[in-house]
C-alpha cells in the first residue's frame, strides 16, 4: 500500500470514529427536539398508527384507514382520562415515568409463574405509541424508557394525559377519544358517560380483542371495577391535583 493510500485509509478511520463518538449526542439531541416539539404541537400521527396502516395495506386492505381526530383535554369528558388513570396507572401523579412498586410487584408475580399485566406507566405508553413499534425486545424497552424520561422531564402531567387520551388505540385502527366516541356511540368525546369511558379504558390491554361498544363479561367486570377506582382516587378532583 502506498503512503497516499495509507493516509487516505487513516483519514476514513478517523471520520468513522468521529461519527461513532458523535452519534450518541446526535441521538440525544434529535430525540430531545422531538419530545420538546410535541410539548406544544399536537401529533398528526403516531408510529403505532403508521404501523397499523402499513400492516393493513400489506394485507391487501386498501380501503382501511386509521380513525384519528385530535381533541384538547378540555374537549374530552373528564371521565375518560380519569378512567385511564384508574385502569392503567394509579400512581401517575406521584411517579416520574416509572412505577417502581408496580415493577417489583410484576417481577415477583412473574417469578411465581402468575400471569400478570406489565407495569408500564402512562408515560411509557405514550412514548411507545408515539415513537416506537409493536413487539418486545430489550432495544425497544430501552428506547421506551429513554423517551418516557424525556416526556416526564419536559411535559406537565396534564399534557401527558392529554396525548394519551388522543393516541391510545380503543379498537382496531381507532385512535383517541374523539374517534372512539364517534365510531362506537355517534357522539363527541366531550359527551362520553362515565360507563362509556370506563369501557374504553377497560379494552386498553387488547383493543383488537375486546369491544367497548358490545362488551363481553371481562370488559363489563373490568369497567365496573374502573368506575369504583375512579371514585377511590378522588373523581374529577384528581385532575385538579395534576401539574
Amino acid at each position: 500500500m502506498s503512503a497516499q493510500q495509507s493516509a487516505g485509509s487513516a483519514g476514513r478511520m478517523r471520520r468513522w470514529r468521529r461519527w461513532l463518538l458523535a452519534s450518541p449526542l446526535l441521538f440525544a439531541a434529535g430525540t430531545t427536539l422531538q419530545v420538546a416539539a410535541l410539548r406544544f404541537v399536537d401529533p398528526p400521527f403516531t408510529a403505532f398508527m403508521l404501523g397499523r396502516q402499513v400492516e393493513a395495506w400489506g394485507q391487501g386492505q386498501w380501503r382501511f384507514l386509521v380513525a384519528y381526530d385530535w381533541r384538547d383535554l378540555e374537549r374530552i369528558s373528564p371521565s375518560l382520562p380519569l378512567s385511564m388513570v384508574a385502569a392503567e396507572d394509579q400512581n401517575f401523579a406521584r411517579h416520574h415515568g416509572f412505577d417502581l412498586q408496580a415493577i417489583e410487584k410484576a417481577r415477583v408475580n412473574n417469578a411465581k409463574g402468575r400471569k400478570v399485566r406489565g407495569a408500564s406507566t402512562i408515560s411509557q405508553q405514550v412514548a411507545k405509541n408515539l415513537f416506537l413499534w409493536q413487539g418486545r425486545s430489550w432495544v425497544r424497552k430501552g428506547l421506551e424508557a429513554w423517551y418516557a424520561l424525556l416526556i416526564e422531564l419536559m411535559w406537565p402531567k396534564t399534557r401527558i394525559l392529554e396525548v394519551y387520551a388522543n393516541v391510545a388505540e380503543f379498537g382496531d385502527g381507532v385512535y383517541g377519544a374523539q374517534a372512539a366516541a364517534r365510531r362506537f356511540w355517534g357522539k363527541d368525546a366531550a359527551n362520553l358517560s362515565a360507563s362509556e369511558s370506563a369501557r374504553l379504558a377497560a379494552v386498553l390491554p387488547s383493543p383488537r380483542r375486546y369491544d367497548a361498544r358490545n362488551p363481553g363479561p371481562y370488559v363489563q367486570r373490568r369497567s365496573q371495577w374502573i368506575q369504583r377506582q375512579v371514585r377511590q382516587i378522588g373523581g374529577t378532583g384528581y385532575l385538579e391535583t395534576l401539574e
